[in-house]
């Protein structure tokens, strides 16, 4: 088993992080990204400034679930500003989670952004778009 040291040796500049706001999401979205389904995420446009280094297209990233194993590597391709009210059904799907709707999307984000401190309607959003490099 490869250990993120070996990984970030493999992909300089790699981060190594986990999805989620708890052990067990962590694990459930790195088996989403593992298998493909889950190709996207976002991030609060807050959250994202407050990053060192701040993430770029082309950056590697090391997926860890739940107990901080790491599960795969991806490649950031794309990313843009969005704000919540205005992602779409596409973006959506590509999140990957629950039945890939939008209203689940927004239902689900809303919580997390609630838990996280603060979610309004037009709140700017950091929408990533990710390629599976290699699975571990």
């Amino acid at each position: 088993m490869a250990t993120v040291e070996v990984l970030k040796a493999k992909y300089p500049g790699a981060d190594a992080w986990q999805m989620g706001d708890s052990p067990e999401l962590a694990s459930q979205l790195a088996d989403l990204i593992k298998k493909g389904i889950k190709t996207a995420s976002c991030g609060s446009l807050a959250s994202y400034q407050q990053e060192e280094p701040a993430p770029k297209i082309g950056s590697y990233n090391i997926i860890l679930d739940g107990q901080n194993v790491p599960v795969c590597v991806t490649r950031l391709v794309s990313m843009r500003l969005v704000r919540f009210c205005d992602v779409t059904e596409a973006f959506a799907h590509k999140e990957g989670e629950g039945d890939l709707s939008l209203e689940y999307w927004q239902k689900e984000y809303q919580r997390f952004f609630t838990r996280e401190g603060y979610f309004s309607d037009d709140m700017e959003l950091i929408a990533e778009e990710f390629e599976v490099i290699e699975v571990l």
